[in-house]
């Protein structure tokens, strides 16, 4: 018995394949494209279902978001204490926080009463790098509760502020000795820890994972709910645990018929001793379906810029700053991208530092030198900061970049005045020079780090403005053409999955965004705007 067909007709199909550009149908068949082009294209599927819906706008392929964490969906049930405005998964609009002290209240709001005693508040998504000029101290968050613990997750993701509470539940005081630990001028812990290791010390000892990167079944529905929104139908998992009781969530999930995305996981190779990751990379890839694919592992090398945790080469950070932290040790970094390389694994590396890029791509060197492996696809994550000689040694080693543009719009001041400094802002999140070096490259969010929204973060690498307007490396904007390459089969390739999605060509996956309008037509200083109307996965439509 031959599957129904169904033909979407568009105004216009932007297809992102170079050698059939543009279309007017797209065919579907049990969930794959069956045919693309106009009228000629459609002879012989004179019995297929016409579906006009989509006549007066306009598909691209799906929204690939290579880099992104489904605990986006997990720290919307906590209060969010950011400088900027955020757009709840409900589409409710969060306003942002100016000072500690608007944080303090909004968190003294959700404290509640004396019956919520010994109950972790946590929060999230504070950038203390736009606040008054000092950092937030454990008097701060002692005066939102004494009670309860209370534990602020930073917009970076890599530093945490905690109340006294907190800090007595975790064994955590003058005494430990352990890096990242902040300190007054009395040797006493201010409340702030910097890095994995104390971070996950909070997570385990006081959170009980609550407010954690574990995932269940209701934060993957709010993070396809506001993937939806954006259009986009894949989305990486950057940093899982890989457990059974994550894998388990994964698998329901991604296995109802009306679930509007792909899952893309990369374990997280701190959770695992090299050979038991190894072992349990070749068991996930033996779980993998058309909507759950594993063979990405993710590799921390450094932390954050804007948290001055990142490692940089001379001169350092542009106020003076001490450098960063390794997260992981360069003299370790051959042995476990080895191991991973040797497995098959395509090794995802976040590097925000020149410093630890460089020592990324000498480890890569060494491994690939020892053991060539065609078409890796090896992955520099974030990776802000190469100047040109760097980026020529990533080039030669047939790396991919996915580039953190966002971070121009949200940072770009704050790079431009502490971190960078004026010269080395101009060049960062190179996309022009990764697109005419010909580095396989593309762009992303990292939510809930920065709003997942594949349009806004395309707006950033066309026009490069900061939140004040200004225009921060004019030279490495790219045309909105490439933009919409880097979060469609751009953000495919890194996740070795071009053959099946990224593009509008026969034989994929059935996966679209649909448009009010065409950006390739519009002014290229609207392409946030533009308006997704519905996605499509396998077929199946899900209208906003």
């Amino acid at each position: 018995m031959t599957s129904k067909t169904k033909v979407f007709r568009a105004r216009r199909i932007v297809t992102m394949n170079p050698s059939q550009p543009f279309a007017e149908f797209v065919a579907v068949r049990d969930g794959r494209i069956l045919a693309v082009g106009g009228a000629r294209e459609m002879e012989g599927l004179a019995q297929a279902e016409v579906d006009e819906r989509f006549a007066d706008a306009v598909l691209l392929p799906g929204f690939v978001e290579g880099h992104c964490h489904l605990f986006e969906g997990t720290v919307w049930r906590h209060p969010y204490v950011g400088y900027f405005d955020r757009r709840a998964p409900d589409g409710q609009l969060v306003t942002g926080l100016r000072s500690i002290a608007a944080v303090v209240q909004r968190l003294q709001q959700a404290a509640g009463g004396e019956q919520q005693a010994g109950q972790p508040l946590p929060a999230w998504g504070f950038d203390p790098i736009y606040m008054e000029g000092r950092r937030m101290t454990v008097q701060d968050l002692d005066a939102v509760s004494t009670r309860r613990p209370v534990v602020i997750t930073h917009a970076s993701g890599h530093i945490m502020n905690v109340n006294s509470l907190a800090l007595r539940l975790a064994g955590i005081d003058r005494d430990t000795d352990i890096d990242g630990l902040v300190r007054d001028a009395t040797g006493e812990p201010t409340g702030e820890l910097l890095g994995f290791q104390l971070m996950e010390r909070i997570r385990y000892k006081v959170l009980h994972e609550q407010g954690g990167r574990m995932v269940d079944l209701d934060s993957m529905q709010r993070f396809a709910l506001q993937a939806r929104r954006v259009g986009v139908t894949t989305a990486t998992d950057l940093v899982s645990d890989a457990s059974d009781a994550t894998v388990e969530v994964y698998e329901r999930a991604t296995s109802a018929e009306d679930y509007p995305l792909r899952v893309v996981p990369a374990m997280a190779v701190r959770f695992f001793g090299l050979d038991d990751g190894a072992r349990r990379l070749q068991w996930l890839r033996g779980r993998s379906t058309d909507t759950l694919h594993y063979g990405l592992v993710k590799l921390h090398v450094d932390g954050s810029i804007q948290g001055f945790t990142a490692r940089l080469r001379w001169p350092g950070y542009h106020n003076g700053a001490p450098n960063g932290l390794w997260y992981t040790a360069p003299a370790e970094l051959e042995g476990i991208i080895g191991t991973y390389h040797r497995a098959g694994a395509v090794v995802h590396m976040h590097t925000n530092g020149d410093e630890a890029t460089e020592a990324a791509v000498a480890a890569l060197e060494r491994v690939l030198t020892a053991h060539p492996r065609p078409d890796h696809r090896h992955t520099l994550q974030h990776c802000q900061m190469p100047d040109q000689a760097l980026f020529r040694r990533i080039r030669a080693l047939g790396l991919c970049c996915n580039l953190f543009a966002n971070h121009i719009y949200y940072w770009g001041d704050a790079h431009y005045a502490q971190t960078m400094g004026p010269s080395r802002a101009q060049r960062m999140d190179a996309c022009g020079t990764a697109l005419r070096m010909g580095i396989p490259f593309s762009i992303h969010s990292d939510a809930p780090i920065t709003p997942l929204d594949p349009l806004f973060t395309a707006w950033c690498a066309v026009m490069r403005q900061t939140a004040s307007g200004r225009i921060l490396g004019e030279d490495e904007r790219i045309p909105v053409a490439a933009a919409l390459q880097a979060i469609t089969l751009g953000a495919a390739h890194t996740l070795k999955l071009d053959h099946l999605v990224g593009s509008i060509e026969v034989g994929k996956f059935a996966d679209f965004a649909v448009l009010a309008s065409d950006p390739l037509e519009g002014d290229p200083a609207a392409l946030k705007d533009v308006k997704v109307l519905a996605t499509v996965r396998s077929g199946n439509v899900h209208a906003n």
